[in-house]
């Protein structure tokens, strides 16, 4: 009863507060602090200030965490699942929809106008991401990775997770 208490405190949530940003904190407290009263709106608060200084989804962090606290592992693996469910079934659902119309020439026609704008914006965050490094590292450290990932995907043909690793390392022990 315990793990669908739980479930049901973040599941209900996401569902109204889709996508688990900052919408759902409020949904959230609600259930933790006031329906189930498994927190004091004090532990709440500094649960939320932790959540929101860890990178990734507030929701999800805070959902494992309670989970964790109430029911352990288990209860976190659940908080955690209760949390993506909706937005998975939605997805799941949309792309039920889109496999059965994806002969339809107005799908073909979105797929085709959606590709470019992607390629833009992954571009547009490449650049981003190239200026932001230069402004922390420097131009000789961003050069030296920006060449050797280069070098390592296209040439050597290196998984680029191998190459984000190196990338890591480099920055972690050089830098």
């Amino acid at each position: 009863m315990l793990y669908w208490k739980i479930f049901l405190a973040f599941f209900i949530p996401g569902i109204l507060g889709y996508g688990g940003g900052p919408a759902s904190i409020p949904l959230v407290e609600n259930e933790v602090v006031k329906r189930y009263e498994w927190m004091s709106v004090q532990e709440f608060s500094e649960v939320l200030a932790l959540a929101n200084s860890l990178p990734g989804p507030i929701a999800t962090k805070m959902a494992g965490y309670i989970g964790y606290e109430v029911g352990g592992i288990f209860g976190a693996v659940v908080g955690v699942f209760a949390t993506v469910a909706p937005s998975l079934i939605i997805m799941i659902a949309l792309l039920g929809v889109l496999y059965k119309y994806k002969d339809s020439p107005k799908v073909k026609r979105l797929t085709m106008y959606v590709r470019p704008v992607i390629a833009i914006l992954l571009g547009l965050m490449a650049w981003r991401f190239f200026f932001e490094s230069y402004d922390g590292i420097g131009i000789i450290h961003t050069i030296i990775l920006v060449v050797a990932s280069y070098v390592l995907i296209e040439r050597v043909k290196v998984h680029p997770a191998f190459v984000i690793v190196g990338a890591f390392v480099y920055g972690g022990f050089l830098l």
